[in-house]
């Protein structure tokens, strides 16, 4: 797994007891510890009207992530193009890309807004995802009925964040695609994309990463302790349709059939080092992937600390990944 790139993604979690601007100072904090771990990038998340999500505005929230560090790579996981004009993203993260040369990754998906309430206030309109993903890398590269600025001084790299449909597009413009989830266990649905993969010039070849929310501690007894606050947190969601902040284990309480049922069929990579180390070697091998985006969450910050650095020195590498 040495030549595995290796990321995190921070969705600026809220918890029970601390506020939304304490979220955004945990995120920042762990950009800096993924950064000192040798991290290779990090990403952020859009929600809007998510009470268990402080991370609405990727731009800005990268915008403090780039000042509060130096080497690591910074990326949107991602941008969701139904809620933005094309070139209204492209100026953004051109601006981002003046400010920490090098560093910055856009990627984009077309997940809708969370309730009918929240599409209505983005004034959220059916949109041709293709068309916007091709007119935004215009709007980058300078090839669009107007120009952008600032200009880019290198080309900012595009990821597409993907589901089926996201798959054909990524294959259809030459794009890098992040998929996790049901996608995981559809080898066919990656097959295809590699297969009809249509080389760019920013991308020759097809390139995947993999998303899974990955946590490691002593035992696996305390693992599947410290992936429980995310996964009741999904229960809910499911089945009253609001996403809260996370709690502390012991203050989660009886649960309905239905929500048990999602707790225990909830997706995570749990275990000590040796069996994570087994499961995302399977994880990979199957899928081809060239990066691992952990998006673990628990309510125990420390406990998540230790986790990263668990990860980090599972997948330690000497270089970073290069796309294609």
């Amino acid at each position: 797994m040495d030549d595995v790139g290796l990321s995190l993604l921070d969705r600026t979690r809220t918890r029970v007891g601390s506020s939304d601007a304490d979220a955004i100072g945990h995120t920042v904090e762990r950009a800096r510890r993924a950064e000192a771990l040798g991290y290779d990038r990090f990403w952020v998340a859009e929600h809007h009207g998510v009470p268990g999500v402080a991370g609405s505005a990727p731009a800005v929230l990268l915008a403090v992530l780039a000042g509060a560090t130096s080497r690591i790579r910074l990326g949107s996981a991602g941008v969701m193009l139904p809620h933005h004009q094309p070139l209204v993203v492209a100026e953004q993260f051109a601006t981002l890309a003046a400010v920490a040369p090098g560093r910055v990754d856009l990627g984009v998906g077309r997940s809708p807004g969370f309730t009918a309430p929240v599409r209505r206030a983005l004034r959220q309109q059916d949109t041709d995802f293709a068309a916007d993903v091709a007119e935004l890398r215009a709007h980058l590269a300078g090839t669009a009925e107007i120009t952008a600025h600032p200009r880019p001084a290198a080309p900012v790299p595009v990821f597409v964040l993907a589901t089926g449909h996201g798959l054909q597009v990524a294959a259809q413009l030459g794009l890098p695609v992040v998929v996790g989830g049901p996608v995981l266990d559809d080898p066919d649905a990656l097959d295809r994309y590699r297969q009809a993969f249509v080389p760019s010039a920013a991308q020759p070849a097809p390139w995947v990463g993999v998303s899974a929310d990955v946590l490691v501690a002593g035992t696996a007894a305390d693992a599947r302790r410290l992936a429980l606050p995310e996964a009741w947190a999904m229960a809910q969601a499911r089945t009253t349709g609001t996403f809260p902040a996370l709690q502390p284990v012991d203050s989660i309480g009886a649960m309905t059939p239905a929500q048990r049922r999602y707790v225990e069929q909830s997706r995570s990579i749990t275990g000590t080092p040796a069996q994570v180390a087994e499961q995302v070697g399977e994880l990979l091998e199957r899928t081809g992937a060239a990066e691992l985006v952990a998006s673990s969450s628990t309510y125990d910050r420390g406990a998540l600390a230790e986790s990263d650095a668990a990860l980090a020195e599972l997948l330690s590498r000497a270089a970073s990944p290069v796309l294609g």
